[in-house]
């Protein structure tokens, strides 16, 4: 599908009450205001098409680039492209986006080493969003000492860390928490000292979660299931 012609579809697509909600997330001014519903069903039609991915993206709307995130290729990602797409974030529901595109890449693994230790808002954001994103895909990926490592690092810098990243950072825990069995306690206990994280979530109904409780809830949920789901 065309550029354009995708375009004037998420134009035609968006809604005045959707534009108010996207806003008060943090969508920024450049929005049409289109439902997932619709976004999946556009993204059906198109399947993987990393070139319009790019496109999209560069259009600095807020829609098109979640539409871009959709349609995106893993596996064509270059590193270039993926430090681009994060630097470019402004809104957290993007630097989720991208760190499940980034996670899924060859990338994917040095990006969140490195994202996660950086001071930028978004950068840390971003990395410790693809931590939580690695281990719901494939827990294995990350070794038991290095998810120690990052409950420790996690442990002394949330609460100075900034925003958006002290959410990802929280998710992170109960990441490690929910889908590395072996470390359950390890991250429960982290929670426990590390306790209540304040996050802004601005005029939305959005909550951070408390870290021991969440995890031990979503593990007995999980009971008989394959794997417990994280609602972030």
């Amino acid at each position: 599908m065309e550029y354009q012609t995708v375009m004037d579809q998420l134009e035609s697509l968006g809604t005045a009450q959707n534009v108010k909600i996207y806003k008060r997330h943090g969508a920024g001014e450049n929005v049409f205001g289109v439902s997932y519903a619709d976004l999946k069903k556009l993204k059906k039609k198109i399947g993987h098409d990393q070139q319009l991915a790019v496109k999209l993206w560069n259009s600095g709307n807020s829609d098109a680039r979640s539409l871009a995130m959709m349609v995106a290729s893993p596996e064509e990602l270059t590193p270039p492209i993926a430090t681009q797409w994060m630097k470019d974030v402004t809104y957290p529901l993007h630097a989720s986006e991208v760190a499940g595109v980034v996670a899924m890449s060859s990338a994917g693994m040095s990006k969140m080493r490195q994202w996660r230790k950086q001071k930028s808002e978004f950068a840390r954001t971003v990395g410790y969003s693809i931590l939580s994103h690695i281990l719901k895909d494939d827990p294995d990926a990350v070794g038991d000492e290095e998810c120690i490592r990052i409950l420790k690092e996690i442990e002394s810098e949330v609460h100075r860390s900034p925003n958006s990243a002290r959410h990802a950072m929280v998710m992170a825990v109960i990441s490690i928490g929910v889908y590395k069995p072996e470390l359950s306690q390890d991250a429960i206990d982290a929670g426990e000292r590390i306790g209540d994280v304040a996050v802004d979530h601005g005029e939305t109904s959005c909550r951070t979660p408390k870290i021991a409780p969440y995890i031990s809830d979503a593990l007995k949920r999980s009971e008989g299931k394959a794997k417990a789901r994280i609602r972030c």
